[in-house]
């Protein structure tokens, strides 16, 4: 197996995640429902906190470094699989998968451009920009 991407970020990396397990098919999908029957937990459906056991399986998951240059865009949005596989009822109104550390852009050469979920950060905004992504608030 090849060498894992390390993320600076986790929210960063939850974003990637995305692209590639829901939006790519790259990465098999991953079902909190599943999971939990698999795992012998429960958990509350119509919490808007993240479910722990979700949460734990997403920071072990590794991205192998060959699906890095598949990563052109990255579009972070309230709705996403990833967010309500964590945390099923979530509303957005709270900086639950904000990124707030945007050196993980590193490992992606062909990124372009990227949607963020908003936070405020312009000099965020200005460093992606600098780069060469065209990146704005969701």
């Amino acid at each position: 197996m090849s060498q894992p991407i390390s993320f600076a970020d986790p929210n960063f990396k939850l974003a990637v995640v995305q692209e590639l397990m829901y939006s790519q098919d790259l990465l098999p999908r991953f079902s909190l429902r599943e999971y939990a029957a698999e795992q012998g937990f429960t958990y509350d459906g119509g919490s808007v906190e993240a479910v722990p056991e979700a949460l734990a399986y997403f920071e072990a998951l590794e991205v192998p470094v060959e699906l890095a240059e598949k990563i052109t865009e990255i579009e972070m949005d309230g709705g996403n699989e990833i967010y309500l596989e964590i945390a099923p009822n979530w509303d957005g109104e709270d900086g639950l998968f904000d990124v707030d550390e945007f050196a993980d852009v590193r490992h992606f050469p062909n990124l372009k451009s990227m949607t963020l979920l908003y936070t405020g950060n312009e000099e965020a905004l200005e460093t992606l920009r600098a780069r060469g992504i065209v990146a704005d608030w969701l």
